[in-house]
């Protein structure tokens, strides 16, 4: 009995280990201040401890977890209020994982922030799933529970439209704007 208790920790610990820094940015691109991309990932990483016996194996486990944290995140915007906050053993862990963004206050990037506040929600996260999260459209209708014909579309829309709010002029190469021209990985049929 305790080797499937002792399987359930060990394959809960790696989990974390692989998922924690993937989980923590797409946080904290959805959210105002980092203490509240804290709060997300922690309540994601509990509900994935309180049910750790239904987290599916392999690559499926960061799809369910990007749903997982998709729904805390929605119960973070809906109720307005902040999570409880982590103890400072976490917010030690997460200064020393994350390196500050130096073009957090660059004025394009504030445009494509402003541009992506202005697209629907399930466009906005359309694209943002796609091109920060590097997930495939078939993934990205998984965490959504949608089917991958509707992530093509949505995509192909929401690019439109941020192009349409932001404009053509993309600046030099690996300029933030990408975001509206990024190539995403080729679907594996």
């Amino acid at each position: 009995m305790s080797s499937g208790i002792e399987y359930y920790e060990d394959r809960f610990r790696r989990v974390y280990l692989e998922h924690f820094e993937p989980l923590l940015a797409y946080a904290l691109r959805r959210v105002a201040h980092p203490e509240d991309g804290a709060d997300v990932v922690a309540e994601t990483f509990l509900v994935a401890w309180r049910r750790r016996h239904d987290i599916p194996a392999d690559d499926e486990a960061r799809l369910w977890l990007y749903g997982v944290a998709r729904r805390v995140l929605a119960n973070h915007h809906r109720g307005g209020v902040r999570r409880q906050r982590l103890g400072e053993r976490l917010r030690e862990q997460i200064a020393a994982a994350v390196a500050a963004d130096p073009g957090s206050e660059v004025p394009e990037r504030l445009a494509v922030r402003a541009a992506l506040a202005g697209l629907g929600e399930l466009d906005r996260e359309v694209l943002m799933l796609t091109v920060w999260e590097g997930l495939q459209p078939r993934e990205v209708a998984a965490v959504l529970g949608v089917g991958p014909a509707v992530v093509r579309t949505r995509l192909s829309r929401a690019r439109a439209r941020l192009r349409e709010m932001v404009g053509d002029d993309l600046g030099p190469p690996g300029h933030v704007l990408d975001v509206l021209t990024a190539a995403t990985r080729k679907e594996q049929r």
